[in-house]
């Protein structure tokens, strides 16, 4: 077995078309997009390229067929925010042969150590936590668009080689047919009574009024996660611009205390549901069928990519305000069937017990994990720090 750096239009087209080897036999995998991964290691797209670097590699066999691939990449802005200097790896692709998994992950931590990092979390995503991120290792149902997917076998490869869990992320799967519990009800409409509060859903027309509102409430609310960085107006006006093609306006609200942005909720539909048929491909025909496949209402399911309550605002119910607006939304779009909770980890007590409260059923587990080069210091690893119950008062402490 070799290991080829990605470095041409042959060894770029392998690092993508392996997966067609992996799940040749997994009727649940969904290809992504090839245009989406490229646009990861894209210095021109990608703004993490502006503090950070990243390498892809291929592992071929003795008869020169790829049949695997990892990517290692530092983010010198949160790097250096641990105990070790600590890089990442991700889109590791690999058949089902240890040997092979091995000289990927050592490849990775190879690259790693001689940039000066001491430790590697994986497998995780060269951009934000939204998307390709961590090791699916239970509830291998259809992956929502942005959510990793894996063979089960990939967790004993992980683990044996010496990764450990650095996180839990849980998502969960709501049926929107089925009844809220009537006390999560209760609570909404004392809330959506209130004056004072005012609920409403994205619009392209004021789209620069809501991405401030967005990041307003994003840096005050995020500020007490673990090596938090604040968000730009123009990273999340990408984000929407890349996802206009198939995001709903109705399915992205924003609270409200008077004028003041106190909360929102991002909601996408699961484009995968569509983009399955697609086998990585975005051209001229594909782009024709999407339109079609969008028509005919093919998305049924959606998946909450992120929901944030400032500080001061947590534990009044503003969450089941937001969710009382998507009441009425939903119920017009019938062709809505799931609502996928997602990836809450373990580290947020607070948006799990919101999770549990809406009656959702356990849908999928990923793991975050860390591997330490030093092995003397693995024993001294820890978990992530949990974001303070009571983040309210942590931010009048501050204040």
């Amino acid at each position: 077995m070799k290991i080829v750096k990605v470095s041409d239009k042959r060894t770029v087209r392998e690092f993508l078309d392996v997966v067609d080897l992996v799940y040749k036999n997994d009727k649940v995998y969904v290809r992504p997009l090839d245009a989406q991964i490229e646009a990861i290691f894209d210095p021109a797209v990608n703004k993490f390229f502006q503090h950070g670097s990243a390498e892809r590699f291929i592992l071929v066999d003795d008869n020169g067929k790829t049949i695997g691939r990892v990517a290692a990449f530092i983010n010198e802005r949160k790097a250096y925010g641990f105990d070790q200097p600590t890089g990442g790896m991700g889109f590791f692709e690999c058949i089902n042969n240890k040997d092979a998994a091995y000289l990927l992950f050592e490849t990775a931590k190879t690259w790693l150590a001689e940039k000066g990092m001491q430790a590697m979390d994986g497998p995780i995503n060269f951009g934000e936590n939204d998307s390709f991120w961590g090791l699916l290792t239970e509830g291998y149902t259809h992956p929502a668009f942005g959510m990793p997917y894996n063979p089960p076998y990939y967790k004993e490869f992980f683990e044996s080689y010496g990764f450990t869990v650095y996180f839990e992320q849980v998502t969960k799967h709501l049926d929107v047919v089925k009844p809220f519990p009537e006390r999560f009800w209760s609570i909404a409409k004392r809330v959506v009574s209130k004056p004072e509060y005012r609920f409403r859903h994205f619009d392209w027309k004021e789209a620069d009024k809501f991405i401030a509102d967005f990041v307003n409430v994003y840096n005050n609310a995020w500020q007490f996660h673990e090596n938090f960085s604040p968000m730009q107006p123009e990273d999340l006006l990408k984000t929407l611009q890349e996802a206009k093609a198939f995001m709903d306006e109705e399915l992205i609200w924003f609270a409200y205390d008077n004028e003041d942005p106190i909360g929102f909720i991002i909601i996408f539909p699961d484009v995968n549901q569509i983009i399955k048929h697609f086998k990585g491909k975005m051209n001229f025909i594909n782009k024709l069928k999407f339109v079609y496949y969008k028509w005919k209402h093919e998305m049924t399911r959606a998946r909450v990519v992120i929901m944030g309550i400032k500080p001061r605002y947590q534990r009044l119910g503003i969450e089941s305000g937001l969710f009382y607006n998507l009441k009425g939304v939903v119920a017009r779009k019938t062709y809505m069937k799931e609502l996928e909770l997602s990836w809450v980890g373990d580290f947020n007590p607070k948006m799990r017990a919101l999770m549990d409260a809406t009656g959702a059923d356990d849908g999928k587990i990923h793991l975050t994990y860390r591997y330490l080069f030093d092995p003397e210091k693995r024993a001294e690893q820890q978990r992530a720090g949990s974001i303070p119950a009571d983040t309210k008062y942590k931010l009048a402490e501050k204040e």
